[in-house]
């Protein structure tokens, strides 16, 4: 038989309930209702539901009636209520709505009571207090061999041996190495020591400094924001809180029909399990609750990641004993796993998860949903739907709406603070705003130098000038002196060359004998070295004085005959004695003297300069 698609809504005095069936015939509709039971059918339709969760009851008085819409498909049925004016709660829980299926064995082994024994339970539930602590009792050791027995995790810690066929997935979807052989004490001390690793310093100081994506990303409203304002503006104006639920939380045609697909079933869980199944609920809606406010309602690839990465539920298979254990694993996970790690991000998932709780199951359902559909399209997620997201689904829509409001108000009691994280993140923030002081107070040190330098412009413009002439002075003067020392170079150079040309030449003594060239030793050499040293240093009359020199030199050179005849002429006329003395060749203007002497040795013809530049 085929579930049709069904929808059900209320005024305060009738129950309507519209079923689509396009393909069914009117002639074979055949309709039952009495107290909670309404069945319908129409082949090859059939739709049973058993209200459980209504408070109040349906009758057959007469005012019922019944319609069918040729053109849409769809059969409305309004029933009266036994109590005008009572409100039926979780009219939207379509899962829950449903009949379970029966069980085929003859005889089951855990039969669950649904009258008289439920209602007592749930007496028994409204009648406590809502302590969110768990009962700690101490740690016992056991043995090896019975360790498997207690690793048990999902929902309500009711699955086991899952991971031992799904290997090759098992690293995609969560962190623990070997869950199957791993206890929840060792889990979660595995889990704060890889936290403890992956916290990075630098990403978090990065984010804390520089938050514009961040204050960006928070200022973005969900769709939870909106109905949480109506719903405390609602209230003031209206006594009647059970309109609140779904009047501003409404469910879509697609969510709904994902609601028609599960299976109803109930989950008897005790106390211990009860408490760890609502705080694992928290863990898992603060993580969608960031991914929602960081890609602004707009999912990516990266979604399914986010979600189970930051939940220690879903990547750890963490239980969780109380709502301090659940904020401070997920802000730890925060400022360690994602893009963007920054505290405010985890206030801002916590405020919303408070206005989720605040709301109702409805709401909750709604966040539980769109989790599901995430998982269901990312291939290796769809095992956490099998572990906990569609067990949540249908068991959600069974709770009471005063127990997610006495959590969401043990949740907004809580207090969460940087200390709690372990991280040290006080000092860090300190010590980093001490260096961008210190960095500030530099710049702006450079900045009033900057400022000061325009006025004294003038006096280095000045100074510039001077500086300029000065330089222009020196350059000219060196140039002379380059200009002089290259002359004088060309000079020497020239002399070098005339000399060798001389050297296959004859050559004429003061006697007037001829010499071999062989036997002439003519020291220009040192006097070439001379002048390079002292072109580089010494003044420029000195160096005017070597030209003349030089200049002389070369003129004997030149013209060897014609100068020693006139030497010879000279000293005949002084009557000089030529072996006692040197004689005097010419006198320059500067008044220093220049003589031809005959060497003491042999066969050797030498120029010796003055007495006062062999002195100097």
């Amino acid at each position: 038989m085929i579930t049709p698609a069904f929808e059900l809504s209320q005024d305060p005095d009738f129950l309507t309930i519209a079923i689509n069936i396009p393909y069914a015939k009117v002639s074979e509709f055949d309709v039952y209702f009495e107290g909670k039971d309404f069945k319908f059918y129409a082949k090859p339709y059939f739709l049973r539901q058993v209200m459980l969760t209504l408070p109040g009851r349906i009758v057959e008085d007469g005012r019922e009636k019944a319609s069918y819409n040729v053109d849409k498909g769809i059969f409305t049925v309004r029933l009266p209520k036994e109590t005008p004016g009572q409100y039926f709660d979780g009219l939207d829980m379509l899962t829950a709505l449903l009949a379970q299926k029966k069980s085929r064995s003859a005889k089951p082994l855990v039969e669950e009571i649904t009258d008289t024994g439920t209602s007592a339970e749930l007496a028994e539930e409204e009648e406590e207090e809502f302590d969110w602590e768990i009962e700690q009792t101490p740690c016992h050791e056991t043995a090896e061999s019975t360790l498997h027995l207690q690793c048990c995790y999902g929902f309500g810690n009711l699955k086991s041996g899952v991971f031992q066929r799904l290997q090759d997935e098992l690293s995609d979807v969560i962190d623990v190495k070997d869950p199957d052989l791993t206890p929840a004490d060792g889990r979660r001390q595995k889990r704060l020591e890889t936290e403890a690793t992956k916290f990075d310093p630098d990403h978090y100081l990065a984010d804390f400094f520089e938050d514009v994506v961040i204050q960006h990303v928070l200022k973005y409203k969900p769709w939870w924001v909106d109905a949480y304002a109506k719903k405390m503006a609602s209230e003031g104006r209206s006594h009647q809180e059970h309109v609140n639920q779904t009047t501003f939380v409404s469910l879509s045609e697609e969510e709904r029909e994902q609601l028609r697909k599960f299976t109803n079933k109930s989950y008897l869980l005790d106390k211990r399990t009860r408490h760890q199944v609502y705080f694992s609920l928290i863990d898992i809606l603060l993580a969608y609750c960031y991914e929602i406010c960081i890609t602004e309602g707009d999912k990516n690839v990266e979604s399914s990641w986010n979600i189970r990465k930051l939940s220690a539920t879903l990547c750890w298979l963490e239980s969780f004993t109380n709502i301090p254990e659940v904020l401070v694993s997920f802000g730890r996970r925060v400022l360690c796993y994602p893009l963007y790690r920054h505290f405010r991000l985890v206030t801002r998932a916590f405020s919303d998860t408070v206005m989720i709780l605040q709301l109702g199951k409805s709401a909750v359902l709604k966040c539980l949903l769109d989790i599901h559909k995430i998982f269901r399209e990312n291939d290796p997620a769809y095992i956490l739907n099998d572990l906990y997201i569609t067990d949540y689904c249908i068991w959600i829509q069974k709770t009471k709406s005063k127990k997610l409001a006495a959590l969401a108000e043990s949740l907004q009691k809580a207090n969460l603070t940087k200390a709690h994280l372990g991280f040290e993140l006080e000092e860090l923030e300190s010590a980093a705003l001490l260096v961008q002081e210190e960095e500030s107070e530099l710049k702006a040190v450079s900045a009033v130098s900057k400022q000061q330098l325009p006025s004294s412009e003038l006096e280095t413009s000045d100074s510039e000038e001077s500086s300029s002439t000065s330089s222009s002075e020196t350059e000219s003067s060196d140039s002379d002196e380059q200009e002089s020392s290259t002359s004088e170079d060309g000079k020497i150079n020239s002399l070098q060359g005339t000399l060798q040309e001389e050297r296959t030449a004859p050559l004429i003594d003061c006697n007037g004998l001829g010499r071999d060239r062989d036997t002439l030793t003519l020291d220009v050499s040192n006097e070439k070295s001379k002048a390079s040293l002292q072109s580089t240093s010494v003044p420029g009359k000195l160096i005017e004085e070597l030209g003349k020199k030089m200049q002389t030199a070369i003129r004997l050179s030149e013209q060897p005959e014609e100068l020693a005849t006139a030497s010879y002429t000279v000293l005949q006329g002084k009557g000089a004695n030529y072996a006692v003395e040197p004689q005097r060749l010419l006198e320059d203007p500067s008044g220093k003297e220049h003589f031809l002497e005959v060497s003491p040795k042999k066969n050797l013809l030498l120029f010796v300069g003055s007495t006062n530049e062999d002195e100097d």
